[in-house]
């Protein structure tokens, strides 16, 4: 299979967060690619990826990605108002695409986007980063000791501060028109994921959310309750804050009839557990990192990677050049997509509703 020719539209916060993990992808050599094009709306933020990538095509129009020669792969990083009509593009073009999550503002934007690059067989992969994350991946294999019983429960409480400000300075997230909601859809989708990986399949849910930010239809609360297919229920508290020197944190707490587990991390970190019998344990995050490299099956240059957050984009450049599918795909998204638009269907006053099968 030819290599990766890549062109990233999008030079924001996560436009850098990619950026950088293409160039150490590349210059691991476990796969083989050019990084040949940027854009930006504001010319000189891709001029400055272009001075550490090295691409050669340097524009504000994303056209002129498209038709750069030889590319076969786009990433899109932009503001989730703009997906689509980019994923159409790319899919029309026969390009494999890596979009940013959300996918778009709407479950029917989404499910054209799903048609659109199944429909021309493109390798598809969208940037819910949590099924990548070491600890995670972790807990998620120590639920499956054989002596815990039956699930019980989890709670998630995932809260950061409105990301128009600090490092993340994207204005266009007040804006319900560019962002199609608030913490629910822009930050939480990813938890929607971690929740139907982990604890199974979300048939039904009931939410509530709330405006407090001044921002129209962009919630700063959403709560949740989610019922899975094992008869089991689990709970989502999604908060937006005006505390700007407080990180992203995420706190997931899970119950088994005997057994307990903790976290207050959501890439590499320690993980609390309990059994029946016994004080609580500690998992430290070197024992997590060493275990989910055996996991994963990683070692040397690709467990640095790891380590670094970059595995999701090599992962993806690896599956463009072996041409096979890569993972999280779109209609994974879609499954997101279709868990929170229930949410906020139920948080307009629907209640407890079912979540739509695909």
């Amino acid at each position: 299979m030819p290599q990766p020719v890549i062109g990233l539209i999008g030079c924001g916060f996560i436009g850098r967060f990619h950026s950088r993990n293409l160039r150490g992808s590349l210059r691991s050599e476990l796969v083989p690619g050019e990084y040949a094009a940027v854009c930006d709306r504001e010319v000189s933020r891709a001029e400055a990826f272009a001075a550490l990538t090295g691409a050669k095509t340097v524009t504000s129009n994303a056209a002129a990605v498209f038709d750069r020669p030889g590319l076969n792969s786009v990433y899109i990083c932009t503001e989730t108002a703009e997906h689509p009509a980019l994923v159409l593009e790319a899919a029309r073009r026969g390009l494999n695409v890596f979009c940013e999550k959300p996918l778009a503002k709407s479950i029917d934007e989404v499910r054209a986007m799903v048609e659109a690059v199944e429909s021309a067989g493109v390798v598809n992969q969208v940037g819910l980063v949590l099924r990548y994350s070491p600890v995670f991946t972790v807990l998620k294999e120590m639920m499956g000791a054989p002596d815990l019983g039956p699930f019980l429960t989890a709670h998630l409480r995932d809260d950061q501060f409105f990301p128009t400000r600090g490092h993340y300075a994207s204005a266009w997230r007040g804006s319900f028109e560019r962002a199609g909601g608030g913490t629910l859809i822009e930050h939480s989708i990813h938890d929607v994921d971690l929740f139907r990986w982990l604890f199974g399949e979300i048939e039904a849910v009931r939410c509530h959310t709330r405006v407090t930010s001044g921002h129209d239809r962009v919630e700063d609360v959403a709560m949740a309750t989610f019922q899975h297919a094992g008869g089991h229920q689990t709970s989502l508290t999604s908060i937006w804050h005006q505390l700007d020197e407080r990180p992203s944190t995420r706190h997931l707490e899970v119950f088994f009839e005997g057994g307990y587990f903790a976290t207050d991390h959501d890439f590499i970190g320690s993980i609390r557990y309990q059994g029946r019998s016994g004080e609580l344990k500690v998992l430290d995050a070197d024992e997590v990192f060493d275990r989910y490299c055996a996991i994963a099956g990683l070692a040397g240059e690709e467990a640095n990677l790891a380590r670094l957050g970059m595995y999701e984009d090599l992962a993806f450049l690896r599956c463009v050049h072996e041409g096979r599918p890569a993972f999280p795909d779109f209609r994974t998204a879609l499954r997101a997509h279709e868990v929170v638009d229930a949410c906020y269907r139920s948080a307009r006053g629907a209640g407890e509703l079912s979540v739509a099968n695909l």
